[in-house]
Parts: C-alpha cells; structure tokens; sequence
C-alpha cells in the first residue's frame, strides 16, 4: 500500500489524476516518460517538484504490485517451461 503522503488524489486537482503529494504531477507522467526512455533524473529535471525519495518511492510500490500479482513459479511439462521459459508458458495463459 501507498504511503498517503506519497500520492493524492482530488477532483479538484490535474483531473482527478493521482499525483505526487504536494504537487499537481499526474504520477502517471512519471512512468509515461520511463516508458519513452527517458530517465528518472530527467523526469525530475522537468518536474522539480517531485522530490527523488517520491518517484523512488512509487516506482517501489508499483514494483511491489507486480510481484504480488504473479503466481509462484510451477513446473509443467510443456516445451516452454523444459525450455527455462516460464512466463511464456501456454499452460499458464
């Protein structure tokens, strides 16, 4: 869970997009520019705002997240998983 003081969410702010604390930064924004290659250091270049600790700190959570939402590992006898490529596994789509 999202510490409350990391992100905020109002209708009255940025659309009702969830930002950073004390910000009108969408953290959407934060993964928008990772995802167009650009770094970290230069989302923060262009959002100062956004303190380091914070952007760290999300990209911990939603690290978290994801880890959460994947099954532990399970052999199969599938060509895919014999192979070392489980998460392409047909037999766990």
């Amino acid at each position: 869970m999202l510490d409350k003081n990391l992100v905020t969410r109002s209708p009255n702010r940025a659309w009702g997009a969830t930002v950073f604390a004390g910000t009108c930064v969408p953290v959407e924004t934060l993964f928008d520019y990772l995802e167009a290659g650009d770094t970290l250091d230069a989302f923060l270049e262009q959002f100062p705002t956004v303190l380091r600790e914070q952007a760290i700190a999300v990209l911990e959570a939603a690290k978290r997240r994801v880890a959460e939402r994947v099954p532990a590992y399970r052999s199969c006898s599938t060509r895919c998983c014999r192979q070392g490529s489980p998460l392409s596994c047909q037999a766990w789509m």
